[in-house]
């Protein structure tokens, strides 16, 4: 497995579908569970500010392993790069978050 190898992650928590990316995803030791480590952001500096992503960043940005109950894995893809994070409602698959209102524009 290479350093650069790079998985998306997607899985069920409280009704919502997270996705995640990570370098590291593997069975963990608590048997029953997938271990997803080394989360992968967008670069600390950016001027263009996503608030699904800093919504994932305030509630997994200090972990440093998780340990997901496998019936809540979803699916674990190896990608080429990251793309877009999303939280989204379960049962409708809207997104939870949404961007700033941009005056003008009917929601």
């Amino acid at each position: 497995m290479s350093a650069r190898t790079l998985y998306k992650v997607t899985f069920l928590n409280a009704g919502k579908i997270y996705e995640l990316y990570a370098r590291h995803v593997a069975s963990s030791p608590l048997w029953g569970f997938t271990e997803v480590a080394d989360l992968v952001w967008d670069s600390e500096g950016s001027v263009v500010i996503d608030p699904t992503e800093e919504r994932l960043r305030d509630e997994f940005g200090q972990t440093r392993r998780l340990h997901l109950p496998m019936q809540s894995v979803v699916r674990v893809e190896e990608v080429e790069r990251k793309g877009q994070l999303a939280i989204r409602d379960a049962k409708s698959g809207d997104s939870i978050v949404t961007p700033f209102p941009v005056p003008g524009k009917p929601r």
